[in-house]
């Protein structure tokens, strides 16, 4: 009997509880559904628009307590100083309906006290543009972006602050940017004072303030920044062991106070030795294994980052053998009886963890199934955290994401973690069309539709599955090519890749392109590949091709004009590649090898019967400076004729010289050549060497490069490095620099060469190799 008197009195006092004000929101829920949603006070904003804001929908229950949540949804949105809701009861339903205040109309954007710099230039500066609501979190940052500008341009003493006007409250207001320029100040020299053991070019290449030179470099002082400079210094002096050392600086300016000369002035201190070093805690290891990972020894000088990379050595060891959760601790203590610091590590291994889940987020686009088959650690499996490592390598290798982040999370069971993988999708898909200019192929132009993650199957998107599409048309005054390709890394969800190529390729008779003849090459492919292991793929590729060859000169050499008129060539290769560089895109180390074996005609049928092998290598490096990478290449390619083919068609053998082969010499003028019309015969074999070192010039935008180029072409490939055959001309090498720039139409490309061998009196002379072509 009180169960029911209890659940009456619950029940009338539901229906009593109300509210005064249409600001009080309420948590109860009712059984009463939303039968409408309106909006009022709003003029700039559409109505649409606040409403697609809203989670609530016309149908929904009507629970009081959810539109708190709206509230605070259309708050975010920016646009109103003061939003409210009040509700409207109806026999049907609920009417739900939001007052908005719309923050005002920004008219006109103006800048006051700005005498140096443009209005224009200041305008493109800033985010918040005519015509926008008055946003006061974005005009905050705008005006720390036209501070920080100002402070890069060399007015380090500039003042940003802004007044919105409006005179009258129903009209638009005016955004007044006021700018107190103050003097130009720049940076002429920076010099160092009492580093006796480090020199002054180390101190000052870790300094983000740096002197004014030519264009490039504003020279401009930042308070801020320089403080922060200060600070690194001291830290790099104690990673060396001067941990007490002290930084200081002094200033001195030019007569009309637009010049800065500044002093870094440091007292060094003591240099302090590293004593006796001590492993000790849970280490479930020998001691012995871990004392080897331990690079610092007694007597070194005390460095704070040799001994960060040691304690990571220790923690990495531990990861790679599932022990996720290890801890390693240094404890430093000065010895005073020796002068030297003692180091004690403290290590910590806990238990092995295994992986759980593995979870994909921040994929909107993209499968989770196209991340998961790139994760080198399965669910049940120990934690390894080299194959952790190799699984961020492969993820970001796909091209579909600008960063990759990785998480273990703890579940219900103790040793067990789930790993979280998060990512951030870029643009994969491209439409671009431009022009440019190369060195070889003269003026060209380009059209392409590209998609890195397309889904062939996902209408209409068509995107999310990994796949790769490229439609590529270009034309220009000495080529044009069509191109149609499609690949599929999963083909029906198997381990296997699968692919097919359309194409037509002109090439025009011209002296840049080294062509003495027009070829017109029309085919295509059906590709077949295989991952065989984490680094080793293989592939088979059908080609089939016609190949037409047209006005050649009369005085051309007989081995071109026997090949006049059109010719099928039907060939398979197999190839087997080892790739471990850690980024395909822009690698700064690994090594790629590869080779390939084709086959054209024999059983396969067409008009020509000839074997080709192309073996390749290259290797990447970092070397002392991050970002300076070197690049070794090698390469030789072999053709040999069987059956009824008495020679290699000259289409199909090896050319050298020029942009892609030996810079410093003309398109394909290196190797034999006729001796009636000194036209290029190519050969059967072919050696080609490179050594490039790329170095930054300016953020990751522009690049500088060395390099040097070597090679030879051989007739036949029976006298592969036999110097005394017929038409041997010997190796050629060329060195040279370039440059490399990042576009928004893609990259380019400009290398000089200069010859450094005779070849065959033909007048030693530099070359320039220009290109612009579109990545993707």
């Amino acid at each position: 009997m009180f169960k029911k008197i209890a659940i009456f009195f619950a029940i009338i006092f539901s229906f009593y509880v109300t509210g005064v004000g249409h600001n009080v929101i309420y948590a109860e829920s009712t059984d009463k559904h939303i039968v409408d949603i309106k909006i009022k006070g709003n003029s700039a904003v559409s109505t649409a628009t606040i409403i697609n804001r809203l989670k609530l929908k016309p149908g929904d229950v009507y629970e009081p307590a959810a539109l708190n949540n709206e509230l605070k949804r259309l708050y975010a949105m920016g646009y109103f100083n003061d939003v409210s809701v009040e509700t409207e009861d109806q026999p049907e339903g609920v009417i739900v309906v939001f007052t908005v205040v719309e923050k005002p109309i920004i008219s006109t954007i103006s800048f006051r006290g700005n005498a140096r710099l443009k209005a224009n230039t200041l305008k493109k500066k800033i985010t918040i543009k005519d015509g926008d609501l008055i946003d006061f979190n974005r005009v905050a940052q705008d005006v720390a972006t036209l501070k920080a500008y100002y402070i890069e341009q060399g007015y380090s003493k500039a003042k940003v602050d802004y007044v919105v006007e409006q005179p009258d409250k129903d009209q638009g207001a005016n955004l007044v940017f006021v700018i107190d320029e103050g003097v130009v100040l720049k940076v002429k020299t920076i010099k160092v004072e009492g580093n006796e053991h480090i020199k002054s070019g180390e101190i000052t290449k870790f300094m983000s303030t740096k002197t004014a030179w030519w264009f490039i470099r504003k020279g401009a002082y930042d308070e801020e920044k320089f403080q922060e400079d200060l600070t690194r210094v001291a830290t790099f002096y104690r990673s060396k062991g001067y941990l007490d050392v002290k930084v200081t600086s002094r200033f001195d300016y030019s007569s009309d106070g637009k010049f800065m000369y500044i002093t870094i002035v440091v007292e060094e201190g003591k240099l302090y030795k590293v004593g006796a070093i001590a492993l000790a805690g849970t280490m479930v290891f020998p001691n012995e294994d871990l004392t080897k990972l331990v690079k610092m020894k007694n007597g070194d000088a005390f460095d704070y980052e040799k001994i960060r990379a040691d304690i990571e050595s220790i923690r990495t060891f531990y990861y790679d053998r599932g022990y996720m959760d290890a801890e390693v601790d240094l404890k430093q203590q000065f010895n005073s009886s020796t002068g030297n610091m003692d180091l004690n590590y403290n290590i910590d291994a806990h238990e092995e963890v295994y992986v759980g889940m593995v979870n994909v987020f921040g994929n909107t686009k993209t499968k989770d199934k196209v991340v998961r088959r790139e994760v080198r650690v399965y669910p049940g499996e120990k934690y390894d955290g080299k194959k952790l490592k190799r699984s961020k390598e492969r993820i970001y290798n796909l091209g579909f994401f600008e960063d990759v982040y990785f998480e273990t999370v703890p579940t219900d069971q103790k040793n067990v973690k789930d790993l979280n993988v998060t990512v951030k999708e870029s643009k994969t898909g491209e439409f671009s069309f431009g022009g440019g200019y190369s060195s070889v192929d003269a003026f060209i132009g380009f059209v392409q539709l590209s998609q890195k993650n397309f889904d062939i199957m996902n209408f209409p998107t068509f995107t999310g599955a990994g796949q790769n599409l490229v439609i590529r048309a270009e034309g220009g005054s000495s080529r044009s090519n069509y191109f149609l390709s499609w690949t599929d890394p999963w083909i029906f969800d198997y381990p296997f890749s699968f692919g097919f190529d359309i194409y037509r390729e002109e090439h025009n008779r011209s002296g840049l392109s080294g062509y003495d003849y027009d070829e017109r090459r029309t085919g295509g492919n059906l590709r077949l590949g295989k991952e065989l292991s984490e680094y080793v793929t293989t592939d088979l590729i059908y080609n089939l091709e016609e190949v037409q060859i047209s006005d050649v000169p009369d005085e051309s050499s007989e081995d071109l004009r026997k090949e006049q008129g059109r010719n099928i060539i039907s060939r398979l290769t197999w190839g087997i590649n080892y790739d471990t560089r850690d980024n395909k895109f822009s690698p700064s180390k690994g090594l790629v090898l590869g080779s390939s074996l084709q086959d054209a005609g024999g059983i396969l049928g067409g008009d020509k019967d000839f074997v080709k092998g192309w073996f390749h290598g290259s290797y990447f490096q970092t070397l002392l400076i991050e970002n300076v990478v070197l690049e070794l290449k090698g390469a030789t390619g072999i053709a040999k004729p069987y059956g009824d083919t008495e020679d290699v068609p000259i289409y199909e053998r090896y050319f050298a010289g020029g942009a892609s082969t030996i810079r410093g010499y003309k398109q394909r003028s290196v190797g034999p050549r006729d001796k009636g019309s000194n036209s290029a015969l190519g050969g059967e074999a072919v050696v080609l060497g490179s050594a490039e070192v790329t170095f930054p010039i300016y953020q990751n935008i522009i690049k500088g490069a060395v390099f040097f180029d070597t090679g030879s072409i051989w007739k036949k490939t029976n006298d592969l490095f036999n110097s005394s055959s017929e038409d041997y001309s010997g190796f050629k090498h060329g060195t040279g620099i370039g440059v490399r720039v990042k576009t928004p139409i893609g990259p380019v490309k400009l290398d000089y060469g200069f010859p450094l061998s005779d070849n065959q009196g033909d007048k030693r002379e530099g070359q320039f190799y220009f290109s612009i072509s579109n990545g993707f």
